[in-house]
């Protein structure tokens, strides 16, 4: 069977985050949602998505093909149901499209709003992604479900003597290091992964997945389930966020109820407010209305996506949505919307120019060696082009 993973017209509630991957690379626990469907099924598998993206996320077509919602995250019951799917016959839970299993003909002409299908209910609890709160709000969730997946009937490698351990959900990878820390895993799972560091100082509560060669810093205090994505190096105070991987907030201020994208650095002595000072509800940019809209949450930080960067002693309001490549700097609050391709802060933005952007983009990844290859140029230069509406809105509505 193959496995495509496919966006639905949900993705635009996701933005700025799926401006750069299909709902299906968000990181939520341990794992991205692929990386957790491709570990049920023991398969690997593709994207249907925008077409800007197709080029960087391939579909691979077979004969028998199942196709999955990007943003349902899987688990054994509604693995078992999908395997037993027939050809022809899809999966939904009132409006919402789960799967189909479809021959090649029927994937080429793919449409789930189609009634052709022979639709069956499927009456079992989901977890999905809908918006980008939800991302940290079930994080905790999806990392208790990521740890047993990860660890069944394996056995932890052996951390130094030097660190306290309470409780009995703590696993470590190959090579991960920790040193004269503390880690409590009675409020949540703690995950080392493989070639990861805790350095002298830091206090962890529980749940945490610090990923494949992450980091946290010396004296970080994390708490509140987080996920330090892979190749990231965190310091300071973190509660309740998500970093999907190869950013960086390496020194002190706080991180609260927040999503931070791939490539994104945080300056020294950043903080983020998740809370208002009158404790009203948060209400931040969207998309779709292109206008502020209700979360019903009290609690929501800083949503940043890919290559987003802020200087030193930055301060980002409650609810502050920050698009691509955008480059803040500078003392005060800047506005709580900052869109893509934007350089500036409290005093207002420019255009950061394409060529810049790519510039910075370059430097960054090469640090990692990895390379900004011309697929990744044109993706960017679609966003330069299709985001300058919010540029525009940004300077009409200045105070």
């Amino acid at each position: 069977m193959n496995i495509i993973l496919f966006d639905d017209e949900q993705r635009i509630h996701l933005l700025p985050l799926t401006y750069t991957r299909p709902a299906a690379d968000i990181r939520i626990g341990i794992l991205t949602i692929r990386e957790k469907w491709e570990k049920h099924f023991d398969l690997s598998s593709s994207s249907i998505t925008e077409d800007y993206l197709q080029e960087k996320f391939p579909m691979f077509t077979q004969t028998d093909n199942l196709i999955i919602n990007g943003r349902i995250l899987p688990d054994a019951k509604l693995k078992d149901r999908l395997g037993r799917l027939d050809m022809g016959q899809c999966l939904k839970q009132d409006e919402l499209f789960i799967a189909a299993r479809l021959n090649a003909n029927g994937l080429a002409n793919f449409d789930p709003h189609s009634e052709t299908y022979h639709i069956y209910a499927y009456e079992e609890a989901l977890t999905v992604v809908n918006y980008p709160w939800d991302i940290f709000s079930k994080n905790a969730e999806a990392l208790e479900a990521d740890f047993d997946l990860l660890t069944a009937g394996r056995t932890s490698a052996p951390l130094s003597a030097t660190n306290t351990l309470i409780g009995d959900r703590i696993f470590a990878e190959e090579g991960a290091v920790a040193e004269c820390a503390i880690l409590n895993s009675t409020s949540g799972a703690i995950y080392l992964g493989k070639d990861s560091e805790v350095m002298e100082g830091s206090v962890v509560r529980g749940g945490l997945a610090l990923c494949e060669h992450a980091t946290l810093k010396l004296s970080t205090k994390i708490y509140g389930a987080t996920t330090v994505g892979p190749h990231c190096k965190v310091g300071g105070e973190v509660n309740n966020s998500v970093l999907f991987g190869y950013s960086n907030k390496g020194h002190d201020g706080f991180l609260g109820n927040s999503v931070i994208g791939e490539w994104c650095n945080l300056g020294a002595d950043t903080n983020t407010s998740n809370l208002k000072n009158n404790y009203a509800e948060v209400k931040l940019w969207s998309y779709s209305s292109k206008s502020f809209a209700r979360t019903g949450l009290q609690f929501c930080g800083l949503i940043m996506a890919d290559h987003s960067k802020c200087g030193i002693n930055t301060m980002f309001n409650t609810g502050t949505v920050v698009g691509v490549s955008a480059n803040i700097f500078g003392s005060g609050f800047p506005r709580n919307f900052i869109p893509s391709f934007s350089w500036g802060g409290a005093q207002g933005f420019e255009t950061f120019t394409l060529n810049k952007a790519n510039e910075v983009a370059e430097k960054m990844m090469e640090r990692r060696k990895i390379e900004f290859n011309q697929t990744e140029k044109e993706l960017m230069a679609h966003l330069f082009e299709t985001s300058s509406e919010y540029r525009v809105w940004e300077r009409d509505h200045r105070p």
